[in-house]
């Protein structure tokens, strides 16, 4: 299954799926807050990604006003379901791999696995 969960009011969002053409190559979008991530849904990313932690935005307007911090997975997995600008974005899977963020390597990643 190919999927991506971004947050359609986000530029950077819009502007990897540009890139990549994700339209065009039948990804399934979930815009992550129209429709919110189910806890099978979190858990299958984390599966692929290695951890909660990993899928878990720092530059979040809300991170900023937490306190205490998230120490634990379980921390995590919670804040992420609860809010949705937690999950660092986009999220895409294709091909049993997953792509976390939007860094320029992770996005060249994707690219070249997308093809």
């Amino acid at each position: 299954m190919n999927k991506i969960y971004y947050l359609a009011s986000c530029s950077t969002c819009a502007r990897i799926m540009d890139e990549l053409k994700l339209k065009q190559k039948k990804f399934i979008l979930q815009d992550i807050k129209s429709e919110s991530i189910s806890k099978e849904q979190l858990d299958d990313m984390k599966k692929l990604a290695g951890s909660y932690e990993a899928l878990f935005s720092r530059v979040a307007l809300k991170y900023k006003t937490l306190d205490p911090k998230p120490a634990t997975e379980a921390e995590y997995k919670k804040l992420i379901l609860e809010e949705y600008t937690f999950l660092k974005r986009p999220v895409i899977i294709s091909k049993g791999k997953i792509f976390v963020g939007n860094s320029k390597k992770n996005v060249e990643e994707a690219r070249l696995t997308i093809g």
